[in-house]
Formats: C-alpha cells, structure tokens, sequence
C-alpha cells in the first residue's frame, strides 16, 4: 500500500455529509487494502475451512451495496449479484474470480448506491427491505453498510498482513 488515496472525513458537516464521507472512507479503505496485490494474493485464504479473502471482501460488499442500497430503493427483487438465493456467503468464495470481475461489480454497485443516495429527499426517505419485510430509512441503510464496512475492514487488515505482511492504514 504505497500511495494513500482515501480522504479522511470532515470533522464538520450535516448528518448526511458526514455519512456520505465516512461510507467513501472505508470504501477507499478496502481498495487500498488491496491495491498492488495480484489476483492469486487477493485470492489468498485466511484459514481453513474459511473462503475468507480480500477479493471475497470485494464481492461480499458489492453484495452489501445491492442489498441495501438497490434492493431496498430502487428493485426488491433485484437479483444478487453472485447468489440466486440471497446467500452473502457464497460471495465470500472467489477462488474462480478475478480483481477485475469483483471490482467491476463492486464499482457498478458503489455507484448504483451513490447515485440512490444522491437521489433520495432525505435521510428519512423509506425503502422496503425484502429480507426483513419492513420498511427501512435511507439513515438506517447508510449506518447499517458503513458498519458493515467497518468490519469487514478490520478483517482486511488481517487477510493484508497475512499476504504480505502490509499493516496499517
């Protein structure tokens, strides 16, 4: 991780400013966790039995962006993108994948949700959660997937620094 993209977060701003800047932190965050890595080292396992990996990640969270920001918002019956039956583990499982592929579907869903959240009136704008079978706030969504990616970049650190031994931001 040579070259530092992301841009930290106000220290000011409107809810939905500050929401809307830590939700493209961490995105930038798991980038670069994967940035100089080959498609084999993206690929690389935490430990078995677990598919873990940072190109599993990708996949996994561009599941997490179609599930909660075009499904919710847009299409409920949007289809995932790597499972038929809303299995998020099955993205976790890219021992077939490429960074290309993954961060393709990935790119296409970070837009789709930017451009979701953009769009919406305010953060109180509702949306239909299939899984749930409830309604659900456009607020509730942003810290539901800023979470979600708080977590999964802790296990970047972790699935980085076995690769190569890269720690830190």
């Amino acid at each position: 991780m040579t070259s530092q993209t992301r841009t930290g977060p106000p220290r000011f701003g409107s809810e939905r400013a500050m929401l809307r800047a830590f939700l493209d932190y961490h995105r930038a965050t798991l980038a670069m966790k994967c940035e100089g890595l080959t498609d084999e080292e993206l690929r690389q396992r935490s430990m078995p039995p677990s598919t873990l990996s940072l190109l599993g990640l990708v996949r996994h969270m561009a599941e997490v962006e179609r599930a909660w920001f075009r499904r919710v918002f847009e299409d409920n019956g949007a289809p995932m993108v790597w499972s038929e039956d809303t299995d998020f583990q099955a993205a976790y499982d890219a021992s077939a994948s490429t960074r290309s592929e993954a961060f393709a579907a990935w790119d296409a869903e970070v837009a789709a949700s930017r451009r979701i959240e953009r769009e919406a009136r305010s953060l109180d704008q509702s949306g239909y959660q299939p899984r749930w079978s409830e309604e659900v706030s456009l607020r509730m969504v942003m810290v539901h997937v800023l979470l979600e990616y708080g977590r999964h970049n802790g296990h970047a650190d972790l699935l980085r620094e076995g690769v190569d031994g890269t720690v830190g931001a």
